[in-house]
């Protein structure tokens, strides 16, 4: 089997499919949960806690210098971005709570025994014969 057919097969297979919708899909709500964060939940946040803008704060370790930039610490978009990701894995984890439950749901209801075959009810049949 060549290499492009092998991985023409490997591509094609369902779980691969998925996998990379799944990746498409969790890169556009990334999107959009940080312009969540960003534009609508730290606004507020930062008016409460006395009008501070999040994405400018910093922490200058070196003034600039010419043409030289500064050197800073950008503490206030790292807050932004653990605001993200706790926003992010929430709805991962309420996705993954209603999948377990809807898994429990199909395991609850048991199937219904499959019936004996035909050889094995001759045989029970042939065995409570001898035993009389």
């Amino acid at each position: 089997m060549s290499f492009v057919s092998e991985f023409k097969s490997f591509a094609m297979k369902g779980n691969v499919v998925d996998m990379a919708v799944g990746i498409i899909i969790g890169a556009a709500f990334g999107k959009i949960v940080a312009s969540l964060v960003k534009d609508i939940i730290m606004p507020p946040i930062g008016m409460l806690v006395g009008g501070v803008n999040f994405s400018e704060l910093a922490y200058v370790m070196q003034e600039a210098q010419g043409d030289i930039a500064a050197v800073t610490i950008n503490y206030g978009l790292f807050i932004q971005s653990i605001v993200d990701f706790m926003i992010v894995a929430f709805a991962i984890f309420m996705a993954i709570k209603v999948m377990n439950s809807l898994k429990k749901k199909e395991e609850a209801a048991p199937a219904a025994p499959a019936a004996p075959s035909t050889e094995v009810v001759l045989l029970t049949e042939i065995r409570d014969l001898l035993k009389r």
